[in-house]
């Protein structure tokens, strides 16, 4: 087959550190190719090598786009775009009005803005690209609006606009539900089967769409071996540890509650009404599909946002109910989070910041609060990630030291809003060996998650929302791995 990239001993070079060092790699035309490989391997760097979103260093990288045999990037940034979680961090770190039409008009010309009008071909190409992928409902939406899953779907419509023949994923399956993989994996089937290579990096390899893989190994900047070829397989060793219930003396009987509360998002409704409260003592699941609610129910507990005039949210378990207190007594992991990190503050920065509830900047520490850094660090294996700006970081790096600082000052809550996307194997399981001890000092967990892998055992009650409402909420039967019964009877 006729190769679309062609790279020989490429390095990449960004910030005084090597990210990329002597890829040599084909991509041909119609492939699917699967990159595996640790965080901070090279995977997402990779891609954007590709795309031509960075330039080698060193070595050769050759397009074939459109027949054509170029070694300038200018066509391929035009045409090929990284479908994930920096593609989606453009719009939600600036504070303009974009709907899902204009990121997909934008696309269409290769740009992130929509600035010209639309031709009629452009408007045909939108409704052929909405069909597909489900976005018609929500075209009008502003981008920084949507969901998790919501924005991964915007951004895999804009990267189909200029009809590719090369389609990149990053950590694709992260942040979808499980109908919405499905879904959405049906189309990249679709979109494969027609002609266009596929290359996905991922940590999840069971939830790949059923291509004829062929699988690389990326670590140390390094394409390192050939993993095989055929279905992937699952690389998740480490089960959530069981939990127990956490100690209680001291609290009020009710830690949050939730009455008639709305949440607006640029006049969309978001969340509610909702009624519902975390009593001291109970661990909670919330799941739903995606666009549900449950990233703003985990952002109005921990105060990002708030109720709509005639909603009440308490906190009881706070002395104050004040912003700062909020942030003090919650640690809240979540795609938004991570997105609002990108910025020069170093590793350290981003751990320290817990103690003081800011982001970023922090107070200068004490003693115990070092020593309860370079601790995490170490457990998490970011230790060599302190001093480096998070803005350099992979995204599985970043949500390593987002783990860390969620738990350093022992937060009374702990939120985890798909707190494992982007993480490893090893980072997964050291990550959840802390989760016991956490527990005992008491703290409460609540997670939000779309795979039942993702719920461990020991979590005490379920909520699962339906637009933004509650469609089912209330114990959970005791050791199980997930809530079907509960599910299954759910309208």
């Amino acid at each position: 087959m006729t190769a679309l990239v062609t790279l020989k001993d490429v390095t990449v070079v960004a910030g005084g550190r090597t990210l990329l060092e002597n890829v040599t790699l084909e991509v041909a035309r119609g492939e699917a190719l699967l990159l595996r490989g640790p965080n901070g391997g090279g995977k997402t760097s990779l891609l954007r090598l590709l795309s031509g979103e960075v330039a080698p260093l060193r070595g050769e990288r050759v397009y074939r786009l459109g027949g054509q045999e170029q070694r300038s990037a200018v066509r391929a940034r035009r045409s090929l775009a990284v479908v994930g979680p920096d593609a989606e961090a453009f719009y939600l770190t600036r504070d303009w009005a974009v709907t899902v039409r204009d990121l997909l008009l934008g696309a269409a010309r290769g740009e992130r803005l929509n600035l010209w009008q639309a031709t009629p071909t452009e408007e045909r190409r939108v409704a052929d690209v909405a069909a597909l992928t489900g976005l018609g409902p929500l075209l009008g939406r502003d981008v920084r609006t949507l969901s998790h899953g919501q924005r991964r779907r915007a951004v895999l419509g804009a990267a189909l606009m200029p009809a590719p023949e090369l389609l990149l994923l990053d950590e694709f399956t992260d942040g979808l539900s499980g109908e919405a993989r499905a879904e959405l994996g049906a189309v990249i089937a679709a979109v494969h089967a027609s002609g266009v290579a596929v290359v996905l990096a991922s940590h999840r390899p069971e939830e790949a769409p059923e291509l004829p893989w062929r699988t690389l190994s990326v670590q140390g900047g390094r394409v390192v071996s050939a993993a095989g070829q055929g279905a992937p397989t699952a690389d998740w060793p480490a089960p959530w540890p069981a939990l127990r219930v956490p100690p209680t003396d001291g609290l009020p009987r009710d830690l949050v509650t939730v009455r008639s509360a709305e949440v607006y998002r640029n006049g969309h409704r978001a969340l509610g009404p909702l009624t519902w409260t975390w009593r001291a003592g109970q661990h909670w699941l919330v799941t739903g599909e995606n666009g549900s609610g449950k990233s703003t129910l985990a952002r109005l507990i921990a105060g990002e946002l708030h109720a709509a005039l005639g909603g009440q949210v308490t906190r009881p378990f706070l002395t104050r109910d004040l912003l700062s207190e909020r942030r003090r007594g919650v640690g809240l992991v979540s795609a938004e989070l991570g997105i609002r990190q990108r910025r020069e503050w170093t590793g350290r920065d981003v751990i320290g910041s817990a103690w003081d509830g800011t982001e970023g900047f922090a107070h200068t520490l004490d003693a115990a609060q070092h020593a309860e850094v370079a601790r995490l660090a170490a457990v998490l294996n970011a230790a060599d990630l302190l001093d480096r700006p998070a803005d350099t970081l992979s995204q599985g790096q970043l949500r390593r030291l987002l783990l860390a600082r969620a738990a350093a000052h022992r937060p009374r809550l702990l939120l985890l809003d798909e707190g494992l996307d982007f993480l490893d194997a090893g980072s997964r399981a050291a990550f959840l060996g802390l989760l016991p001890g956490l527990v005992r000092g008491g703290t409460h967990l609540l997670i939000v998650a779309h795979r039942a892998s993702d719920a461990p055992a020991g979590l005490t009650h379920h909520l699962h929302l339906s637009g933004g409402q509650a469609a089912y909420q209330g114990p959970r039967t005791p050791g199980a791995a997930s809530d079907s019964a509960h599910l299954q009877a759910l309208p």
